[in-house]
């Protein structure tokens, strides 16, 4: 069926996407609070948003695992990567830039969050096609 997810895959790949995210964030974490306004001290929420970081990762490595399967009928890296870097092309991009303009947040932010989800998105297609999904999905 096209709705079957390999699990293993989507886990995997929802860890590797939630470790792009802390690598990414490390590294750039003072350009980051630099164009949100805020010290290390006003963003310090507890452990809340890595549990919903983690979450939102699998919605994502999911829905990626799901889209590639419908979209190509063959999950593998070329169509992973292909699909993860379209979903962020036409799905996560535009809307974050929209969301930045209105917010009149620089549009430094835009860069750094935008790269932030290419490479989740490409990590976790990558992952997703490593992994594989068996035989072809039947056409419909």
């Amino acid at each position: 069926m096209v709705f079957d997810v390999n699990w293993v895959a989507a886990i995997v790949a929802t860890i590797a996407g939630f470790a792009v995210g802390a690598a990414w964030y490390t590294s750039l974490s003072r350009q980051w609070q630099a164009a949100i306004g805020k010290t290390r001290d006003q963003l310090d929420a507890g452990p809340v948003p890595y549990v919903i970081g983690i979450a939102v990762e699998l919605v994502m490595a999911v829905v990626l695992a799901v889209a590639i399967r419908s979209i190509f009928g063959e999950v593998n890296v070329a169509n992973g990567l292909l699909t993860g870097a379209v979903m962020w092309l036409g799905f996560v991009l535009p809307p974050m830039i929209l969301n930045h303009r209105y917010q009149n947040m620089p549009w430094q932010l835009s860069l750094i969050d935008g790269g932030h989800m290419l490479a989740v998105l490409l990590v976790q297609g990558l992952v997703i096609g490593l992994f594989g999904g068996g035989a072809p999905a039947p056409v419909a």
